[in-house]
């Protein structure tokens, strides 16, 4: 029995031994975890140090993602020009056009497949002008050439039909620049402005005109290409009211004048009058006319001249007030005339208004 219970005790003796050892390996085990744990909290707290570090210097700015960029590349040659044409025919306006051709040669340069050996571009001009002018129009845009006028060119052309391109007389300028209004810089001494690169010789032409000021007059004129505006610089203006000028006029007659012999015809704003004269020594006419009215500032008068029917009908405001003049025929220009300083003469195109006619107010 003895022998028994020194072998429990022995047993029990190796029991404990064993769990000792795996108690004191599970110990030094934990202690390295420990370490290393706070190794790693260490560490941490560094790298946390050094990140607050640098966003003190860098402004606090998050870092931003970054983005690769992926340059695809098209082959326009490939895509139908019907169908590009289509497309670039909404742009409209010759400068969008202009940028166009700039941005790849499939647009701007020649294309030799084409029956006329020029842009898409081009075409495409070429298709907007001709949609957009009328007839009349046409007649006063030039025409296309190659290495002297381009389709491009002949749009613009068409955009800035109407401007004020001729300044005859010492009391006129263009306000900022912009060819299509003028304005009186004198007191009581006119001065006219002449749209003469707008030649007006068969059709209907339609334009308008806003007036700020009593003292405006506008209307049509013949074609003087050859009259020297330098030599009326200094001095008051005038295609009807100023005799001494009339031979200097007649002076630049040509066969585009034809036989007619109405040369000039003003609307007078202040009282709605008629002016017009055949540059006779001596003769000028001041005539009232049926639905004369007289306009002021704010107002906008428009002007139709039917050369088919020889007349120059007269608008207030979309309201057709009634044919100022008949019998006319030959080549015309729009002008008009200020004679006060302040008063103010923009020109521009627009539709004849389809309104019914108005009895005067």
């Amino acid at each position: 029995m003895a022998d028994d219970g020194g072998a429990k005790r022995l047993k029990k003796t190796s029991q404990d031994g064993v769990a000792i050892a795996e108690v004191t390996e599970l110990r030094r085990r934990v202690e390295e975890l420990r370490i290393r744990n706070a190794e790693l909290e260490s560490e941490n707290e560094r790298l946390r140090s050094d990140q607050r570090g640098r966003r003190r210097e860098e402004g606090n700015h998050e870092v931003l993602p970054a983005v690769m960029t992926v340059t695809v590349t098209v082959d326009l040659s490939r895509v139908d020009t019907d169908l590009i044409t289509h497309i670039t025919s909404f742009l409209g306006t010759p400068r969008e056009l202009l940028d166009l051709a700039l941005t790849c040669k499939s647009f701007g340069w020649r294309q030799p497949a084409t029956a006329f050996n020029w842009s898409l571009v081009e075409e495409v001009a070429r298709q907007t002008v001709f949609s957009r002018a009328t007839d009349a129009e046409m007649g006063c845009l030039p025409r296309y050439v190659r290495g002297v006028a381009t389709w491009l060119s002949i749009l613009h052309g068409h955009e800035h039909l109407l401007t004020f391109d001729v300044l005859l007389g010492s009391n006129i300028e263009h306000q900022n620049g912009d060819k299509t209004t003028i304005y009186g810089t004198g007191d009581n001494e006119s001065s006219v402005a002449v749209s003469c690169g707008y030649v007006m010789t068969s059709g209907s032409h339609y334009a308008e005109f806003q007036i700020s000021g009593s003292s405006p007059f506008i209307g049509i004129v013949r074609p003087m290409p050859g009259l020297d505006a330098s030599a009326y610089k200094e001095e008051e203006f005038d295609f009807i009211g100023l005799f001494n000028f009339f031979p200097d006029f007649l002076a630049q007659r040509s066969d585009e004048w034809g036989d007619g012999n109405v040369h000039a015809c003003e609307y007078n704003c202040g009282d709605g009058q008629k002016f017009w004269t055949d540059w006779e020594i001596g003769h000028a006419e001041w005539e009232n006319w049926e639905g004369m009215e007289y306009c002021e500032t704010g107002d906008t008068i428009g002007m139709l001249l039917n050369l088919v029917e020889g007349t120059l009908t007269v608008y207030k405001n979309n309201r057709r007030l009634g044919v100022m003049k008949d019998g006319l025929s030959g080549s015309y220009c729009w002008h008009a005339g200020v004679g006060q300083d302040g008063d103010t003469v923009t020109i521009s195109k627009a539709r004849i208004p389809t309104m019914a006619p108005s009895s005067p107010n």
